[in-house]
C-alpha cells in the first residue's frame, strides 16, 4: 500500500475490486504459525511476493450454500466503513476467503452437514468448489474473524478493497494435493512463526496485517467485537481508521 508510482497516474479512477484473504493460524506448537504463499514470478500482481492466499469476489460466491451463517457480529464489521458493504456482499466476502484458500493452497475450511449434500447443493459446488462436493462438505464461515481491511491507493492500474480474515488451522476439513507447484499461482507455502523476523519477499501490507494479528492474539481469544484496522488513502496520505 505504498504511494502511487509516478508511472501509475494514468489510472486515477480505477475502482477497487472487492477481495478477501484468509490467514490460517496453526496453534499446535508452542508458538502459533501463519500460512503464507509465494506468488509466481510471472503473475502481474505482486510477482514473487509472500502473501496470504486470496483473490477477488466472483459472482457465484453469493450463491454458494454454507454449513453455517456468518455470525451477526462479523457481518456488522464487514458492512462498516466506506465504501459501504451490503450484508449479501459481506457473506460473499467470507465465502471468497474460503474459496481462494482452497483454490490456491488445497486447504478447505468446511463442515459436513447433518445429512448428505442435496442434489441442489452438489450442483452449486462445482468448478473451484468441487473438492468440497467430493468430500461431502459445505464451506463454513462461522470460524472466521476479521483482522483488517485495506484499500489499494488510487493511481494504480489494479486496485483491491481487501478484507483479511483469519481462522484456526483446525478448521481445515479437507486437503487437496498438488495444488501448489512451479506452474501455479502460488509456488510455495511457508508456515511462519508469529513474531519471527519478516521475510525479505513479504509484501508490506502482509507485514502490517501480521502485526495486527499478533497484537489481537496477545490479548486473548479472538472476538468479533474487537476494533479492526481499516487502511486507506486520502489526498495521497495513508490513513488507519478502525471499524
Amino acid at each position: 500500500m505504498n504511494a502511487p508510482a509516478a508511472n501509475s497516474v494514468h489510472h486515477p479512477y480505477c475502482r477497487p475490486r472487492d477481495s478477501a484473504t484468509l490467514i490460517l493460524v496453526d496453534r499446535s506448537g508452542s508458538v502459533p504459525k501463519v500460512l503464507l504463499g509465494r506468488r509466481h514470478e510471472k503473475v502481474v500482481f505482486m510477482p514473487g511476493k509472500l502473501v496470504f492466499p486470496g483473490g477477488s469476489v466472483e459472482s457465484t460466491d453469493h450463491r454458494i450454500p454454507l454449513a453455517a451463517d456468518l455470525p451477526s457480529a462479523l457481518t456488522e464489521k464487514l458492512v462498516a466503513g466506506s465504501p459501504k458493504t451490503a450484508p449479501a456482499r459481506a457473506r460473499a466476502l467470507a465465502v471468497t476467503a474460503i474459496r481462494e484458500a482452497c483454490e490456491e493452497t488445497g486447504l478447505c475450511l468446511g463442515r459436513k452437514p447433518s445429512s448428505p449434500l442435496t442434489p441442489s447443493q452438489m450442483a452449486a459446488l462445482k468448478g473451484e468448489w468441487t473438492p468440497f462436493a467430493q468430500a461431502g462438505l459445505l464451506p463454513d464461515p462461522s470460524q472466521l474473524y476479521l483482522i483488517a481491511r485495506a484499500i489499494t491507493p488510487p493511481g494504480l492500474i489494479r486496485r483491491f478493497d481487501t478484507r483479511f480474515f483469519t481462522a484456526d488451522a483446525s478448521a481445515i476439513a479437507h486437503s487437496v494435493g498438488g495444488v501448489v507447484n512451479a506452474n501455479a499461482e502460488l509456488v510455495e507455502l511457508i508456515w511462519l512463526e508469529l513474531g519471527a523476523s519478516p521475510l525479505a519477499d513479504m509484501h508490506h501490507m502482509t507485514r502490517s496485517v501480521l502485526s495486527e494479528l499478533e497484537a489481537r492474539l496477545a490479548k486473548g481469544p479472538l472476538t468479533h467485537r474487537a476494533e479492526v484496522p481499516f487502511f486507506h488513502f486520502r489526498n495521497g496520505e495513508k490513513l488507519r481508521d478502525t471499524l
